[in-house]
């Protein structure tokens, strides 16, 4: 697989852990009570998938900062999706400008040679 891709994938699936890790506790009680599992048992996976997803993405373009933009526009736009979803929060204007603006960051990094 591309090494984009998969880095790619590695912060898409980054991004969805930690949004249960973080804010799990507002959509369930034993999340809320629980921090320090969420934190131990969620903590390793995250930050392992974060480093492959770098790993990949600089094998890719040469460079830091691409993998440092797209890992801010993919988590934005993964946290808009999600809390959507779980927690029902409508997307106001400011919302899909931000999202907007996401997605477009995410673009610039990868078709902008």
């Amino acid at each position: 697989m591309n090494k984009l891709l998969l880095g790619i994938l590695y912060f898409i699936v980054g991004q969805i852990i930690i949004w249960y890790q973080t804010n799990g506790q507002f959509r369930w009680k034993w999340v809320a009570d629980h921090p320090i599992i969420m934190a131990i048992v969620l903590g390793a996976p995250i930050s392992y998938t974060f480093i492959l997803g770098t790993k990949h993405i600089v094998e890719h373009f040469g460079d830091l900062w691409p993998g440092r933009l797209l890992g801010f526009g993919i988590g934005a736009i993964c946290f808009g999706c999600l809390t959507y979803f779980h927690m029902g929060e409508g997307i106001t204007a400011k919302t899909a400008v931000s999202l907007i603006l996401a997605i477009t960051l995410v673009l610039v990094q990868i078709f902008w040679k």
